[in-house]
């Protein structure tokens, strides 16, 4: 039976609904709540609320903790960024391009932590920094360093330095398999080829697996990008929250102490709006950044 466009639409637009109703209420509804909310002084409980308009924006750039806040953002995207995206490629090329047995394995190994809460991974690694039962410093003083040990979590210089490792650590193995994925979907015949020329490996990398795969590293940095962003507050909160003396705050555990600490909800939805402005201008310049030309193969 051929169905006329007016029906065609119908039935989209019935599939589509449940949808659109979902990202409505649970995407669109907070986001103009928080626009909303970020020009009142509101405590959060109560009706009462103050209208001050642009208030809470101004506060933003007279608050010293919201830049060091920002750098602390972008100095976990970097470092997540290069950690994930280096340890994962080499991981993806190794299990894929040399035979290795026991290759299933090891993706499982690395999917492991991936499978596993932020709580559980912040937990679980607020214990091995721990100063004086921790894995850490325990192995340096195993092997006569210890000059090197530290309280981990307690230091201005390392305690930020140390969330990265356990960040990287939980992040390795969902992007080795997205880059796997795209590895394998490159002919066999490419690389004999290239072996015929007498390429070697590592010329195969760059010449050949790294073009190829590009879109999949693409996405991965962004996603990387996108969920540091907006999401590394959980990881900060559980093991540092915040401290010492804000050495580890982002913006989204500030957001987190001034609405459910100091309970200013305007104030913490003003900071809500930048993180979101942030992360829409970052993705942005990334995506002119690595934009590159489409090879067909």
């Amino acid at each position: 039976m051929v169905q006329s466009k007016a029906q065609r639409a119908k039935f989209l637009a019935f599939c589509l609904l449940p949808t659109m109703i979902l990202f409505a209420v649970f995407s669109v509804y907070p986001l103009i709540s928080g626009l909303y909310y970020s020009l009142f002084k509101w405590s959060g409980s109560g009706a009462k609320k103050t209208f001050i308009g642009l208030g809470n924006y101004a506060r933003l750039l007279e608050d010293p903790v919201i830049p060091k806040a920002i750098g602390h953002d972008y100095f976990l995207v970097f470092f997540k960024v290069l950690g994930i995206m280096v340890l994962a490629t080499f991981f993806a090329v190794v299990l894929t391009q040399f035979r290795i047995k026991e290759s299933g394995f090891y993706r499982v190994v690395f999917f492991f932590p991936n499978i596993m809460s932020v709580v559980v991974i912040g937990i679980l690694w607020t214990f091995i920094y721990n100063p004086d039962m921790g894995l850490v410093n325990s192995g340096l003083r195993a092997i006569g360093l210890d000059g090197w040990t530290r309280p981990w979590l307690g230091s201005l210089t390392w305690a930020l330095p140390s969330i990265v490792l356990p960040a990287v650590w939980a992040g390795i193995g969902l992007f080795m398999l997205m880059i796997m994925g795209g590895i394998s979907g490159i002919p066999a015949s490419i690389f004999e080829a290239a072996d015929v020329d007498g390429a070697t490996k590592w010329e195969q990398f760059w010449k050949i697996t790294l073009p190829l795969v590009w879109a999949q590293l693409k996405a991965s940095i962004i996603y990387i990008v996108i969920t540091t962003l907006n999401g590394s507050f959980v990881i900060v909160q559980i093991m540092t929250e915040g401290g010492p003396n804000n050495a580890t705050h982002v913006m989204g555990s500030y957001l987190y102490q001034q609405a459910f600490v100091n309970y200013n909800f305007g104030y913490a939805a003003a900071i809500g709006v930048l993180i979101l402005a942030l992360s829409l201008a970052t993705v942005l310049c990334l995506q002119l950044f690595l934009k590159r030309e489409k090879i067909q193969y």
